[in-house]
């Protein structure tokens, strides 16, 4: 068996090019703001540990992720900076939140009081960001009924509970209207008037990728990028990323097509005239959207060429008609540069009816991600 990672397909990630967009996001935010990078779903798909790596050197304040699991991990990596789990909690997950120094978003008074009994048992402080719902509507305590929950959230303070932070989050700060991040804001603010017993240093956040770039007005002490990190665009009228991530597989076969020959299950392309095919070792198993098929690009040799037919699950077919000297082995890219050439995330993910969140954390376990200084092969 090769040992080359790149004899059939895989990512190329670019170290340089995501800690590009991290000192963009904090230049943005403005000094003396933290930055907690959000690295859940294994880093947006691209690789946790290798992401951590990277950005290490960067003296984020801490990391954020949505799950316990995901949090223990970065632990056993050697990570002693704060952690903090930003998505509701399962029952049976705060004793081992506690255990690993864990901070956990707390957005229920049941949720405050399971952390509360777990870190009783495991006799160290159970850490906790408190989470306001301000119109997200999927997790934290509703702003609309702050006054019925305060004085219950007070009634549980105190030790092994250590409040560290509060936060909320913005639903539409990637469009440039500025109203509704700013009612949700506004909200914000009237919620912390009337909490009761706020520590002093309790760490504010509210701002993902699009809020830090978008309203530094709103950063607060802290901002959580997350796609803007690894190259996916944040909003519309927001600085494009540099791309981090390429997508990147062998041609495998040529095949000479005459006039009437059909690909793919469904023969949904039929060549109109004699055409040049070009089989690529990459498809929906290894996240390539389906819905590329006869609307996405690869580029080869330079020059962006048409997907035909149907993505397969292990191949897809590509019309190189016209590009000069195209054989098999040649390199295809599907997103990321190629040259002077680049394919971005959210062109992928407009054809595929989609976020670019989605194409990156799709991407299979069957594709090596192969970190690199420059993202170049």
């Amino acid at each position: 068996m090769s040992t080359d990672q790149r004899t059939r397909a895989w990512v190329d990630v670019s170290a340089r090019a995501l800690r590009e967009n991290y000192r963009q996001v904090q230049e943005t935010a403005g000094e003396g703001v933290r930055v907690i990078p959000m690295v859940k779903a294994d880093a947006y798909g691209l690789g946790m540990t290798q992401c951590v790596k990277a950005l290490e050197p960067l003296d984020p304040w801490g990391y954020g992720v949505a799950a316990v699991e995901e949090g223990v991990r970065l632990r056993e990596l050697g990570i002693s900076r704060p952690v903090v789990v930003l998505s509701p909690v399962p029952p049976g997950s705060f004793l081992h939140a506690v255990k690993a120094r864990l901070s956990v978003s707390v957005g229920e008074l049941g949720a405050l009081a399971r952390l509360r009994d777990a870190a009783r048992t495991a006799g160290l402080p159970g850490r906790f960001h408190l989470e306001v719902d301000t119109g997200m509507g999927r997790a934290g305590f509703d702003w609309h009924r702050a006054g019925d929950w305060a004085s219950q959230v007070e009634a549980l303070l105190g030790p092994p509970l250590e409040w560290e932070g509060c936060h909320t989050h913005f639903h539409s700060a990637d469009s440039s209207d500025p109203e509704p991040t700013s009612l949700q804001w506004r909200r914000l603010m009237g919620v912390l008037e009337i909490l009761p017993s706020r520590p002093k240093g309790l760490l504010l956040h509210a701002c993902n990728s699009a809020g830090a770039l978008r309203r530094s007005d709103l950063a607060a002490d802290a901002v959580r990028p997350g796609i803007f990190l690894y190259g996916g665009a944040a909003g519309e009228g927001l600085p494009d990323p540099t791309p981090v991530a390429s997508l990147r597989a062998r041609i495998v076969l040529i095949r000479e097509a005459v006039a009437g020959s059909t690909v793919g299950y469904g023969a949904t392309y039929t060549a109109r005239e004699p055409e040049r095919w070009a089989t690529v070792a990459v498809g929906y198993g290894d996240g390539l959207p389906r819905l590329l098929g006869n609307r996405g690009e690869g580029v080869v040799r330079g020059r962006k060429v048409p997907v035909i037919g149907r993505i397969s699950m292990d191949v897809t077919v590509l019309n190189v008609t016209g590009v000069e000297g195209v054989e098999v082995g040649d390199v295809v890219t599907f997103f990321g540069r190629d040259g002077r050439e680049t394919i971005t995330l959210e062109e992928v993910a407009d054809h595929a009816q989609t976020i670019s969140n989605e194409i990156l954390t799709g991407l299979t376990q069957r594709l090596p991600r192969i970190w690199t200084d420059d993202g170049g092969y």
